[in-house]
């Protein structure tokens, strides 16, 4: 009789399909049966969200977000846990490490293609046909290795990232006081500051429009507090940026989402992505540099009690979704400090850039995505 057990080729691996690899697992939870009445786990697309007395998943599992926010996303499970119903888990086969079928898995970008209002599903009797690399048991460790060593070296550089902002934000409450809480300056609107405030829109077709290379197009995922994601950046035509020429964005422009799980998030636009465009989803937020420098603003939105401040705004003003609209930026206030104290913070913040890593985290991202592409890539032919 034919064994079904994956057989396995060396060099680039024997191309097959995802459910060759995998089954599904139980992940039929819903939030309101996590009777939090035992020590078994229960995970959702959040994370942990409860306990039960049982569990569906006796062995270490994959789970993919299979609905909503994050669709796609994929998360490392251990044995005897659970995920809710908004979750897909992956059982791994006979012979497949638990953590090589979750970097296969990511290597898919099954989130990828969905934009727009309605909410996204992915399903494993799709995504299950999809074709995909399987090494030998010898190889997969060796691949789960080299991303272990990646991710430590990934957590390392955001340990460092994340002291330097905490040094940052100390100095800025140093020097000019809470933005929120304390009244040291007086207080301008952001219509009074700023000569342009304003999103775009995604052009016809959503990712299926855009291109490999071209003029910019700034997405909410690009957008993080204090930094700019150059992963994942999109592109359009010059026919498609001409109906965005409303929202060109300039060198020195604060840019803030304003919709959706990412709301609230603001950084300065990276200089060599000036002249290009922002979707619906982030808001172009450019002041008067007579008035205000775009470092000095864009923390101000970054200070922990501006984000909770943009927050609580936004979970007001969206009737399903978090949201923050034109006539909301409109009629917010900031701290207007002398411009000359603005000065010495913009110095001293560029110091500390100096320090960063951001640099080596890029790097480090970038290596991550090149190696799932050589490790798992069923481009080139067998």
């Amino acid at each position: 009789m034919k064994s079904s057990k994956p057989q396995f080729v060396e060099e680039r691996g024997q191309k097959v399909k995802l459910n060759n690899l995998c089954s599904r697992g139980k992940s039929s939870l819903r939030q309101k049966d996590v009777s939090n009445d035992g020590p078994y786990a229960v995970y959702g697309a959040s994370g942990l969200v409860g306990t039960m007395a049982s569990f569906q998943n006796a062995v270490p599992y994959v789970a993919v977000v299979k609905d909503g926010a994050g669709v796609g996303r994929a998360s490392a499970c251990e044995a005897k846990t659970s995920v809710l119903g908004t979750m897909q888990a992956l059982i791994p086969s006979e012979g497949i490490d638990r953590d090589y079928l979750l970097h296969l898995v990511r290597s898919l970008h099954l989130g990828d293609g969905f934009s727009g209002s309605t909410i996204p599903h992915i399903y494993f009797k799709d995504y299950g046909k999809l074709p995909v690399r399987l090494h030998s048991p010898a190889e997969q460790k060796r691949i789960v290795d080299i991303f272990a060593s990646i991710e430590r070296q990934i957590k390392v550089s955001k340990q460092q990232l994340d002291q330097l902002d905490s040094l940052v934000k100390s100095r800025f409450i140093e020097m000019f006081g809470d933005p929120v809480e304390e009244n040291r300056w007086a207080r301008i609107t952001l219509a009074s500051l700023c000569t342009k405030l304003g999103s775009g829109a995604t052009p016809r077709g959503g990712k299926a429009a855009y291109k490999t290379s071209g003029i910019p197009l700034i997405r909410s995922m690009n957008v993080h507090n204090g930094y700019f994601e150059s992963k994942d950046l999109a592109y359009i035509d010059e026919i498609q940026a001409k109906k965005l020429d409303n929202v060109t964005l300039h060198k020195g422009d604060v840019l803030l989402n304003i919709t959706g799980a990412s709301v609230a998030r603001s950084c300065l636009l990276p200089d060599y992505l000036a002249g290009g465009r922002v979707n619906q989803h982030v808001s172009i937020v450019r002041c008067d540099p007579n008035r205000m420098l775009p470092r000095v603003l864009n923390s101000i939105f970054t200070s922990d009690s501006y984000q909770r401040f943009l927050l609580e705004h936004s979970r007001m003003a969206g009737a399903t979704r978090e949201a923050i609209t034109k006539d909301d930026l409109e009629t917010m206030t900031v701290p207007l400090p002398p411009l000359s104290l603005q000065y010495k913070f913009a110095a001293f913040v560029a110091q500390v850039d100096k320090s960063r890593f951001g640099g080596m985290l890029h790097l480090l991202n970038s290596l991550s995505g090149i190696m799932h592409a050589s490790f798992f890539s069923v481009a080139d032919t067998d």
